[in-house]
């Protein structure tokens, strides 16, 4: 770690500090700048301004509301150039000691380019400043200060995000990394929505007593201790406060052991499910933060970045995201939605904050929230806030209910929409049908979308454990008596999404299953499924599958309703993928294309090197038979199309 430590007087605006100076503290900072972290592309650089003395539920001046902090860090060649949201971090030191006050305010940097970057820091303060224009005083010696470092070049390789570079939405139905320009699916744990209901952070408390409401899991009166996976932490790696930190850390250790590369969770959802995560200082006390508690939470969700997981911040849930008459709610019924669902003071704060202390983190994306019930007006106004605000223009989704996606989706598509994606919720059997549906519409809309699937119905069951586990049986039971198992979510949810165009999946763990969408400590429970998501990302990193390049292409094989009886992408002329759920094999029409291609043929249940078939070539200028897959023929395969 590098620590550059700044002298005042070297600044361009530089003060007097042996002079008092009117309406500062005595135990304000002396203006001094720091620098510290590896000073190196795509690294977390973080600026340490010693700045006005504050405690966290001061109230004149609060420091959330009344101070507004900002840092502008440019490279030497003037591009980029970004406008970094600061924040009130108490000591400099919370994640440790617990600090609720102090004169450390800091800026996160995660520099694209090598070389020289400078800065210059602005800090004024007024009424609700941070969050509306207001009349405004500018602090000296703590605005106006400048000063430079040198970037060198990243050393990092494999998994860690620092490698690869930020992830960004660049117009197209794939996200890419800035540094590698690799494209991004994404597999993963899309529950515990409670995540962050950890009983090693500071101020987290159990939820309130209540019955359970109508399709959801009923309310615990636990904190997760994330036990069964302190086996998955490693002598080296991140704690805090003596030690905290191992089960959830070691959490993250498995999932990216396991070659998954995402997780989800709620920074705040009091008054809905879990009611137990919230990033404030008490659960209804929206204009202070709990400065440690975040600190802990970064701690967190840098250890995933460095290991290959991409974070999804649900911002809130359908329970607590507004007011609106007609819902049968009040706002004294759920006094924690963030001004009933507009864009307000509450709701810019929150957002605020979570950028200035999460959004240098190189691959994530900010969802409005989940089975989100704002009017298009208000999603509209929040999408913008976050777009504004947040530097590096993070993919923004939005998720909502099955039978809602046309009412909410469509008026947000298109060009005068900066939303850039979708967080797909439906039954595990409808993901190929509804992805395609939104991939097709976004991009006829002239603003296509990276669509996921992140929730799987029937609400009750999701992703089923894995057979064995606990005693489970392996089968899910949908309340028509339908059955169907972890193999049926490999072939019509994983590579449902994938053979549409989707982006990628997160597994939503059932509310009546074991280790469901509340209570879950225990990835391994779904040790087997987490298995199939890694052949499946492997398959197209290791056989270099170009499928940014490629569309859904299911009349090709004579599936034009996109049934679920197979699966076609394709690059026509060049590649096609062809998916059989159920076995057999497929016609698939070359009728437009000349030359020859070769046939063969992956295994999506075991993985491993492409194999031959019972048909080595076929050329273009008709339909041709694919023939049939080397061994177990009534299994899935993919048969790989290639000129």
């Amino acid at each position: 770690m590098t620590v550059l430590a700044l002298n005042l007087a070297t600044t361009a605006m530089a003060a007097d500090l042996t002079q008092p100076v009117a309406g500062r503290d005595a135990s304000d900072g002396d203006g001094s700048v720091e620098i510290t972290g590896e000073l190196k592309q795509w690294h977390n650089v973080t600026l340490t301004l010693d700045g006005p003395f504050a405690n966290e539920r001061d109230n004149q001046p609060n420091p959330f509301t009344d101070y507004k902090f900002t840092v502008d860090f440019h490279h030497e060649s003037g591009h980029p150039r970004y406008t970094v949201p600061g924040y009130f971090a108490a000591d400099g030191n919370a994640a440790n000691t617990s600090a609720e006050s102090g004169a450390k305010w800091r800026a996160h940097l995660t520099p694209d380019k090598s070389g020289t970057w400078f800065y210059n820091l602005s800090f004024i303060s007024g009424k609700n400043v941070a969050l509306k224009a207001a009349d405004k005083t500018t602090i000296l010696p703590f605005s106006g200060t400048t000063g430079s470092f040198k970037i060198r070049a990243t050393d990092k390789k494999g998994r860690d995000f620092r490698a690869k570079g930020r992830l960004q939405y660049d117009g197209t139905h794939y996200l890419r990394f800035a540094g590698t320009g690799e494209r991004f699916l994404k597999a993963g744990p899309d529950a515990p929505e409670s995540m962050l209901a950890y009983v090693d952070f500071d101020g987290t408390q159990l939820g309130r007593k209540r019955a359970a409401r109508t399709g959801e899991a009923a309310p615990t009166q636990i904190l997760k201790t994330w036990q069964p996976h302190v086996q998955d932490w490693n002598e080296g790696d991140p704690t805090w406060k003596d030690g905290k930190g191992k089960g959830l850390i070691g959490a993250l250790n498995y999932l990216a052991a396991k070659g998954l590369n995402t997780f989800s969770f709620l920074p705040y959802n009091s008054g809905g499910d879990g009611d137990n995560v919230w990033p404030f200082v008490e659960r209804s006390d929206k204009f202070h933060y709990d400065v440690s508690k975040l600190a802990q939470w970064a701690i967190v969700f840098e250890h995933g970045g460095n290991h290959g997981l991409h974070l999804h911040f649900k911002l809130q849930e359908n329970e607590m995201d507004d007011n609106r008459p007609g819902r049968g709610d009040t706002r004294s019924e759920i006094p924690e939605s963030l001004d009933g669902g507009v864009l307000g003071l509450e709701r810019k704060l929150y957002c605020r904050e979570l950028i200035a202390r999460f959004a240098h983190n190189l691959a994530l994306n900010w969802n409005i929230g989940e089975e989100n019930t704002q009017s298009v007006e208000e999603v509209t106004d929040m999408v913008k806030y976050i777009h504004d605000t947040d530097p590096y223009k993070h993919n923004i989704v939005t998720h909502t209910y099955p039978n809602q996606q046309d009412k909410v989706y469509t008026p947000l598509l298109g060009n005068n929409s900066l939303l850039t994606g979708a967080s797909l919720q439906n039954r595990w059997d409808e993901t190929h049908r509804l992805t395609l549906k939104w991939v097709q519409e976004s991009a006829k809309a002239g603003r296509p979308w990276v669509v996921a699937n992140d929730e799987q119905g029937h609400s009750s069951l999701g992703v089923p454990p894995d057979p064995g586990y606990k005693g489970f049986s392996g089968t899910a039971v949908e309340q028509s008596g339908r059955e169907y198992t972890l193999h049926d979510i490999r072939k019509q949810t994983l590579w449902g999404n994938l053979l549409a165009g989707g982006a990628g999946v997160e597994y939503y763990f059932g509310y009546t299953l074991l280790e469901n969408d509340l209570v879950c400590e225990d990835f391994r429970s779904r040790d087997k499924t987490w298995d199939y998501c890694r052949i499946a990302l492997a398959f197209f990193r290791d056989n270099k599958i170009p499928f940014w390049e490629m569309t859904n292409a299911n009349s090709l094989i004579g599936n034009p309703e996109n049934t679920n009886e197979k699966f076609c992408l394709a690059n026509p002329g060049e590649v096609y993928l062809v998916y059989t759920p159920n076995g057999g094999s497929s016609d698939l029409d070359l009728s437009p294309v000349a030359g020859s291609y070769s046939v063969k043929w992956f295994n999506p249940r075991e993985g491993g090197k492409l194999r031959k078939g019972s048909v080595r070539k076929v050329k273009g200028g008709g339909k041709v038979a694919l023939g049939t897959p080397p061994s177990d023929s009534n299994e899935d395969w993919i048969a790989i199309v290639r000129k």
